[in-house]
């Protein structure tokens, strides 16, 4: 992970500004801030796309995560190595936005802009609500939540090796 990843030198972060604002109102700085990090998205998944509704939405029965991910992804760390510049080294990452999040249900359970976008709140250990990120990443093993130290990176991987690897730790 960049070291401006969600911790920009010149963020403005409004005081509770996920719980004051739409995530369509969020500047950049908010919107990378309501991140946590875990890497998830990250992570090679299989969307059964013969089943998708109507508006598209890619409900959670339809997904099974991998434990392979991006060729970018520090698998000890679990953050991306060049996530400000990620699209030019992968340019098909997927960079979540207010327009596409309606269409990325797939996302896990836990992610704050998934759970915002419900209605939900964040979750316990989020680092915006404990202000302490060593405390944020001992609670989130502690919810088995993040990828560090348990994924394996796509870079060598045949796509039949990839298929074997479905795990059930990522929960959408």
């Amino acid at each position: 992970m960049d070291s401006d990843h969600g911790n920009e030198s010149t963020a403005i972060l409004r005081p509770q500004f996920w719980s004051r604002f739409t995530l369509s109102e969020l500047n950049h700085s908010e919107w990378e801030a309501v991140c946590d990090g875990c890497g998830s998205c990250c992570l090679i998944k299989y969307i059964d796309d013969e089943n998708v509704s109507d508006d598209n939405n890619h409900e959670a029965e339809m997904v099974e995560y991998t434990d392979v991910t991006c060729q970018l992804m520090d698998c000890a760390t679990g953050y991306c190595q060049h996530y400000a510049t990620r699209q030019e080294h992968v340019p098909d990452c997927i960079q979540l936005t207010i327009e596409n999040l309606p269409h990325m249900m797939w996302l896990p359970s836990h992610c704050a802009y998934k759970r915002l976008y419900k209605g939900q709140g964040l979750p316990s250990w989020h680092l915006l609500l404990t202000g302490d990120a060593v405390a944020t990443q001992q609670q989130m093993r502690a919810a088995n939540v993040g990828v560090a130290g348990r994924c394996v990176s796509e870079t060598g991987m045949s796509d039949e090796e990839m298929e074997t690897r479905v795990v059930n730790w990522v929960k959408p």
